[in-house]
């Protein structure tokens, strides 16, 4: 019988939890195995990581009993929850609820818990942010945070995290052609530098923390890869599509108003880096998310690696 420590990994078939099952699966003599939790052991992503070595196993965050037997005998737990999948900052509150009651019946000795900061402790009363739930002005962001008391008597290291640069992939990031045939990367940053990471460092450096212990329980780790203007993300993408690409910055409220779904809260999301941008990007130490994570990843090394897969309309 292994006596590696058995880390157990909610959204294992995710982003971020991808990353840590990679990251654990690359270093069999690193003293840990996974457990990769995913809601259909089936799907193909769940199917890779049985055949990279991964023990596969069904749960669902909304299923206590699950989540109980899925932590049983784990050492620790990377716990995310995913907003996107349904929108609704009560039931990314519920789901963070039983995660945090299954790690506690079961005893595990190490948490790690996918969180993010609370925006309206900057905003406070300003009548010109909308509240697109309740009073949450980014619901993703603010639900997580409130969320963060349910771990405060469980070995919990609360890891803040930020901006995927998967974004530019597929979540409306990408550059757009201009009517004068130039690209331009839009978005409404104004000056500020934004707070960016590839989703896979998010696990690779979650198993940084595993690694270097029980002294991290307690710790708030603030993670980037690298932070970056506007212009600064424009220059990247030129360097690696191969053609000339601007920054043209829009307005918050245009940005709100654009309609589609998440509209409103993305753009107080994007107002929130922007505006409380020395906070947030001072707090994440790019040189201790290094010791943590050897190989994070910069913008530019992310961009060459992912050039293909960025639309350009």
């Amino acid at each position: 019988m292994s006596d590696k420590k058995v880390i157990a990994v909610v959204g294992a078939t995710g982003q971020q939890g991808g990353g840590l099952v990679r990251a654990i699966l690359a270093d069999p003599d690193g003293g840990y195995t996974v457990r990769a939790l995913t809601r259909d052991v089936t799907s193909a992503q769940a199917q890779e990581l049985a055949k990279l070595g991964a023990e596969v196993v069904q749960a669902d965050n909304n299923d206590p009993a699950g989540l109980e037997k899925a932590f049983a005998g784990a050492y620790g737990a990377f716990l995310v929850t995913n907003f996107w999948t349904h929108m609704d900052a009560a039931k990314e509150k519920q789901e963070a609820a039983n995660l945090a009651a299954a790690v506690r019946k079961t005893g595990v000795e190490h948490v790690i818990w996918s969180t993010l900061e609370d925006t309206r402790e900057h905003f406070g009363a300003n009548p010109s942010v909308p509240t697109p739930q309740a009073d949450y002005t980014v619901p993703h962001f603010d639900a997580k945070a409130e969320a963060d008391e349910y771990f405060a008597d469980l070995p919990t290291t609360y890891l803040r995290t930020t901006a995927y640069w998967e974004n530019f992939i597929a979540f409306g990031w990408e550059p757009v052609r201009g009517e004068d045939g130039v690209l331009a990367f839009v978005l409404p940053l104004a000056d500020s530098r934004m707070a960016g990471i590839a989703a896979e460092d998010i696990g690779r450096t979650a198993y940084g923390i595993f690694k270097a212990g029980r002294d991290q329980v307690g710790r708030i780790v603030h993670i980037a890869g690298e932070h970056t203007t506007g212009t600064e993300i424009a220059d990247a993408l030129a360097g690696v599509l191969g053609e000339t690409v601007v920054y043209r910055p829009m307005s918050f409220d245009a940005y709100r108003a654009l309609g589609f779904p998440g509209a409103e809260e993305l753009g107080n999301m994007l107002q929130y880096y922007a505006e409380a941008a020395d906070y947030f990007t001072g707090v994440r130490d790019l040189d201790e998310v290094r010791r943590l994570n050897p190989d994070l990843q910069t913008l530019a090394v992310w961009l060459a690696a992912h050039a293909d897969a960025i639309p350009r309309h």
